[in-house]
């Protein structure tokens, strides 16, 4: 066979190699599974500023694994949770990810908190084949992957994303009431960003100028320039990029200037801390949300039992952020489930794209994936705060 004849075969075959699906080139581990253990970690704020983030978050976890091992665990096999504080600070994500690869050789990465720390970290876990599953932001680079960088294909999310939910509720908001002058106060981060591209895509769709574009520091505490602005610029709906503190401070400033504006949050709004904190200044409030908060006094069954538990353990009611973190594990067990007695990361990452559906005992929506598809769903609601609580306005809106 002669030189030339043997270059073609081998560029041939090397052509032949790059039309492959990128899917087939993962490479997956498969440290972390023992015959009697699956070694699982997280990273979570729990002494930075989101700690009423990754506090109930970690404690939703253990329930979780828990009331897995009680029911004896996973094809037999008992779940081992490894969890560091990241306090919300990229470097710190950066070492405990590390930590958790090299040393507690963990199989996945599940739900770790904040968009900053996620980010910073996830090269680490995908250079060594661990899987980054359900992490605590809805940012997009957490599940928008390139097929041609296939260890991208380990990252997979089942938070309602900012930018879909934003446009939903927009949409739901400006048909139902009829606004015409809507307006944005966003934070001046990737989140907040999401917010804004949301609020700006809707609108462009509905042919509708904003009224106002106004954004903080994160960390402000004074949004009085930035309401003013609002107020005077006419604004009859302002839809916030904002999370606790500045929800609680935004609407407090719009009561003291006696501008009675309607106010829509963002999914980051939609939490028990808004009401309980903000009492009367937050009366009112629209929020975009991925699920109805249940209250203990309200709630029946399988959630009754989930919240008295939960307080049993904790001493504390449960929250949003406490469902979260329960059900990222619950979703990874029900995937991990369904990849059989000799799991694998190959045969997990085969499940988690199997397009199965995973249901919680909360009712949110079904989570489901695919292999082009590593997003569990977009479907919002929209809820509002009467009386101090939570109540579902609207369900199943698409836009």
């Amino acid at each position: 066979m002669s030189k030339s004849y043997r270059a073609l075969g081998l560029a041939v075959s090397a052509l032949a190699l790059t039309q492959l699906p990128a899917y087939a080139q993962t490479k997956v581990t498969n440290e972390g599974i023992s015959a009697t253990e699956i070694v699982i970690g997280t990273h979570q704020d729990l002494s930075g500023p989101i700690k009423v983030w990754g506090v109930p978050v970690s404690n939703g976890m253990k329930m979780a694994v828990e009331e897995i091992n009680a029911a004896g665990g996973i094809n037999g096999r008992k779940l081992k949770l490894i969890l560091e504080d990241n306090a919300y600070d990229p470097k710190k994500g950066v070492l405990a990810s590390q930590k958790m690869v090299e040393r507690d050789k963990i199989f996945a990465m599940i739900g770790s908190m904040g968009s900053a720390p996620t980010l910073a970290a996830q090269d680490i876990l995908f250079d060594a084949g661990v899987l980054q599953l359900f992490p605590l932001t809805a940012a997009e680079f957490t599940f928008k992957f390139d097929p041609a960088k296939p260890q991208e294909r380990l990252k997979f999310n089942n938070l309602l994303p900012y930018v879909e939910s934003t446009r939903a509720a927009v949409k739901y908001m400006m048909e139902a009431k009829g606004f015409k002058k809507p307006c944005v106060m966003h934070q001046d981060d990737e989140y907040g960003k999401n917010v804004l591209d949301g609020f700006t895509l809707q609108l462009a769709a509905m042919k509708v100028t904003p009224a106002s574009v106004t954004s903080y520091k994160r960390g402000a505490s004074d949004f009085s320039a930035q309401v003013a602005k609002m107020k005077s610029d006419g604004c009859d709906l302002v839809v916030l990029g904002t999370v606790i503190r500045e929800t609680i401070g935004a609407m407090s400033e719009a009561k003291k200037l006696g501008w009675d504006v309607t106010f829509l949050g963002a999914t980051p709004t939609n939490v028990l801390e808004v009401p309980t904190l903000g009492k009367e200044a937050v009366e009112g409030l629209y929020a975009a949300s991925g699920f109805e908060i249940p209250y203990e006094d309200t709630a029946k069954g399988k959630v009754k039992e989930w919240l008295t538990n939960y307080k049993k353990m904790f001493g504390t009611d449960a929250n949003t952020q406490a469902i979260i973190g329960h059900n990222a594990v619950m979703t990874f067990a029900f995937y991990a489930n369904k990849a059989g007695k000799d799991l694998t990361g190959q045969k997990m990452l085969d499940a988690l794209e199997s397009g199965d559906k995973f249901l919680d005992i909360f009712n949110s929506p079904p989570t489901k994936f695919s292999k082009t598809d590593h997003l569990a769903n977009t479907i919002t609601q929209v809820q509002q705060i009467k009386n101090g609580r939570w109540v579902l306005v609207k369900e199943g809106l698409m836009f």
